[in-house]
């Protein structure tokens, strides 16, 4: 016997994940795209580059540095 379908729940386009990264490995991390600094998103879990209009996510404590991982910024 199967059970009913459970009614949809909207899910937010952006989850917020709080992750903490090591404050110096950010120092020392640059954007691969234009060498430019990067701001750290706690709460959406990522590494921003204004330049580059790109958010690299961050899984499991490790930013993932790579472009095409890369989210890219609307705004």
């Amino acid at each position: 016997m199967s059970e009913p379908d459970a009614p949809e729940t909207a899910v937010p386009e952006t989850p917020t994940i709080e992750v903490d990264v090591d404050p110096r490995l950010l120092e020392v991390l640059v954007c691969p795209v234009t060498h430019g600094p990067l701001e750290f998103d706690r709460a959406r879990g990522e590494l921003v580059s204004r330049r580059a209009k790109l958010a690299y996510p961050i899984r499991d404590g490790v930013p993932i540095m790579l472009p095409e991982e890369a989210r890219e910024l609307t705004d």
